[in-house]
């Protein structure tokens, strides 16, 4: 399978491709990179639910690649994340962070959000056109997960620009830089957080840290790295597809406008239907599995398509088609299991602001530009549009 990443249509609308795949056989071993390497390509939802929970599928990529010389540079606290663990390292750690992301923690951060969604808003020229991304879907969660972090306003807009390039397709050499860029800032912000303390949940990882050494150094920064990351480039994402899903399907968007009460339960079938995650990041088998009726052998990597599980037919009737009647409980957007998105309350969250505001401000909302002009982010990981121009004029 050649990189998808290169195929413009493919980045345009990846489901047509995921649909043939699915076809063949949920689960089917397909070749990556170079030099004859290949990994198990899982694209049918009950298939990928029971990968993203099956603890033969480790996550723990220190061990995998070690002793594999690759020729990358990654920064260590970017490549082995909270994310790259299993239990127990990944339960104590997760365990250190799930508190801040409660569905209570985050309707005490609610107001913040409105307040950061209306300031952007404000900024927007009356008419357009206006790139959405830019002035909404980027600066809403990175304001939210900086300020929930304790990351300085004037440091922003550069950690953003870091985070962005990690997800640069097809360009090692910026994601080996970008990680380095990264780790250096949290461990620059560690150091001056110790001099002066304060309230924010990086904070209170630097208690644990020195507090009872629950954390090692290391641990604290990557830990810090990847908050920072993951707790902005989904929703980015998130925001971005879930606005254009509703602007090609005018009758769901004047739904929602109509009864923005609805935007809530509305928000998973957005999730199901345009998920901002392609992929799930990287597992492999510890024992020889048999997943689909597919048999993978022992020390062989997993790719989790959640795109293509999202679109199964066998668990969702015409999946192809937005349907905000439709009940989509069990979309794997947010993961499934152990790892499952600690961060998701937050995300909806900001989400569910920022379309009220949107669809109550801007009542006729529109592209400006036709959809064949739309870009889309190179990259295996994640899917989301590098601009979303529209036309606004306020009410």
């Amino acid at each position: 399978m050649s990189d998808p990443t290169t195929d413009p249509a493919f980045l345009r609308d990846p489901y047509p491709a995921y649909a043939a795949l699915r076809s063949r056989c949920p689960v089917q071993q397909v070749p990556t990179g170079s030099g004859g390497h290949s990994s198990y390509l899982v694209t049918g939802f009950e298939e990928a639910r029971d990968a993203l929970a099956d603890p033969r599928l480790s996550k723990n990529t220190a061990a995998f690649f070690a002793g594999k010389e690759s020729g990358r540079r990654i920064h260590p606290a970017v490549a082995h994340t909270m994310l790259a663990t299993d239990p127990p390292q990944h339960t104590r750690l997760r365990r250190l962070v799930t508190g801040s992301f409660t569905t209570r923690a985050v309707d005490e951060l609610r107001p913040f959000i409105a307040r950061t969604t209306d300031a952007l808003l404000d900024r927007w020229p009356a008419g357009g056109p206006v790139d959405l991304v830019a002035e909404l879907a980027v600066p809403l969660p990175v304001i939210v997960i900086c300020e929930l972090l304790g990351v300085p306003e004037p440091d922003r807009a550069e950690v953003r620009r870091w985070s962005g390039e990690l997800f640069a397709s097809g360009a090692p050499a910026v994601i080996d830089a970008a990680s380095h860029s990264l780790a250096d800032y949290m461990t620059g912000l560690i150091a001056d957080k110790r001099s002066r303390p304060g309230n924010a949940l990086l904070d209170r990882l630097i208690a644990a840290r020195d507090g009872d050494d629950r954390l090692s150094e290391e641990e604290l920064v990557s830990l810090g790295v990847l908050l920072l990351v993951a707790g902005h480039e989904t929703t980015t994402n998130f925001l971005g597809n879930a606005v254009l899903s509703l602007l090609l399907h005018p009758a769901e968007l004047q739904r929602l406008r109509q009864h923005p009460d609805e935007i809530p339960s509305a928000l998973d079938e957005l999730l199901r239907y345009d998920s901002p995650v392609s992929s799930a990041t990287f597992r492999f088998t510890t024992e020889a599995v048999t997943l689909g009726g597919t048999h993978i052998p022992a020390g062989k990597p997993v790719l989790v398509a959640i795109g293509a599980a999202n679109r199964d037919p066998a668990r969702w009737p015409a999946p192809d088609t937005l349907d905000l009647d439709r009940s989509p409980a069990g979309h794997l957007s947010f993961g499934h299991g152990i790892h499952r998105c600690v961060g998701a309350p937050l995300a909806k969250a900001e989400a569910d602001i920022a379309l009220r505001k949107l669809l109550t401000r801007f009542p006729d909302l529109r592209l400006a530009v036709s959809t064949e002009h739309l870009v889309w982010r190179r990259t295996r990981l994640v899917r989301g549009l590098t601009a979303l121009p529209v036309l606004a004029s306020r009410t």
